[in-house]
């Protein structure tokens, strides 16, 4: 397993995070386990969870399993690197949701509780909230982290100038402020790349990218459907006919430089300078393997050309689209 820094913190995390919405909804609780124990024994340290993962009228499900797998010693909660996410509604009380100080304190203590450990490693806002001013979110972090309930705190669903936001804030308090941003990044997705990615290296934050495959759009779907393995329905059969032709040459792209589709989008990402790990959400122990896989994998300047001509990007705001 291949290690690096989160962001600019001490932090080592591996570079693949282990992503946990599945579990519950999904995969059930004693594969989630063992699915857990792999990643473990592959190098894996980093698993990702949220309060709310558990589906609408089972929120807090996942950190629950996460919490019995801990319970189970072996040093399991001492190898991971834990972070969790608040900002979700949980009940249909007032103050269950967003981040006030009010709803940081009860979260963080009901995280706590379900995941059944005494400290998040990194505390991630899910999304931004324009209500709360900045001072005293930063102030309840601070309290907790004093309190010994988290180590770091992160971002999630972020724009460039929320990062910015964050991080002047922090600095007026001589506090460290965000350490990562999680985002939705991946060959289809890279809206990324005009500010938010900016940001983060500007500010210091490891990239931690959500829907690495586009919900298995980049994991060979085309062969599978040719296969009768899977079939598409809803919004996913949109968006491939609207990328058909584009995913037909990143299969066939895949084809020549001898890897499946799902590995060589995985190591796209790896490659990418700003990011830490991407995210990466298994229901089954061989979709862990398939993940693992593309550690392996290594696109030279040529590979990453071709994929950059079937999916282009952007540059840098404001170049990407002025002068």
């Amino acid at each position: 397993m291949q290690y690096t820094h989160l962001g600019r913190s001490g932090l080592s995390v591996s570079r693949l995070c282990l992503g946990t919405m599945n579990f519950g909804p999904q995969t059930e609780e004693s594969a989630a386990h063992s699915i857990m124990d792999s990643a473990l024994d592959s190098g894996i340290n980093f698993f990702d969870t949220a309060n709310v993962y558990g589906g609408h009228d089972n929120r807090g499900w996942t950190e629950e399993i996460l919490g019995r797998w801990f319970a189970k010693g072996g040093e399991r909660r001492e190898r991971v690197v834990l972070a969790t996410k608040l900002y979700g509604t949980m009940t249909d009380r007032p103050n269950e949701s967003k981040l006030s100080a009010l709803n940081i304190r009860r979260a963080l203590d009901a995280s706590l509780k379900r995941l059944q450990t005494d400290y998040i490693d990194v505390y991630q806002f899910h999304h931004v909230d324009r209500n709360t001013p900045w001072d005293e979110i930063w102030q309840a972090i601070e309290v907790a982290v004093q309190q010994g309930k988290i180590l770091y705190s992160g971002s999630s669903n972020f724009a460039g100038w929320h990062i910015a936001q964050a991080q002047e804030a922090a600095a007026r308090r001589n506090y460290n402020g965000l350490v990562s941003e999680q985002s939705i990044y991946n060959l289809l997705t890279r809206n990324v790349e005009l500010e938010v990615i900016p940001a983060a290296q500007q500010y210091g934050l490891g990239l931690i990218p959500w829907s690495p495959l586009h919900g298995g759009l980049l994991g060979g779907v085309l062969k599978k459907e040719r296969d009768g393995v899977r079939r598409l329905e809803g919004r996913a059969a949109e968006t491939l006919k609207k990328h058909e032709d584009q995913i037909r040459q990143y299969e066939d792209l895949a084809d020549d430089l001898g890897y499946e589709p799902g590995d060589v989008g995985l190591a796209w990402l790896l490659h990418q300078p700003a990011v830490t790990a991407p995210i990466v959400g298994p229901r089954t122990q061989e979709q862990l393997d398939a993940a693992i896989r593309a550690l392996d994998v290594t696109l030279d300047a040529d590979a990453l050309k071709r994929l950059d001509d079937i999916f282009p990007g952007h540059r840098t705001a404001p170049e990407d689209y002025a002068w």
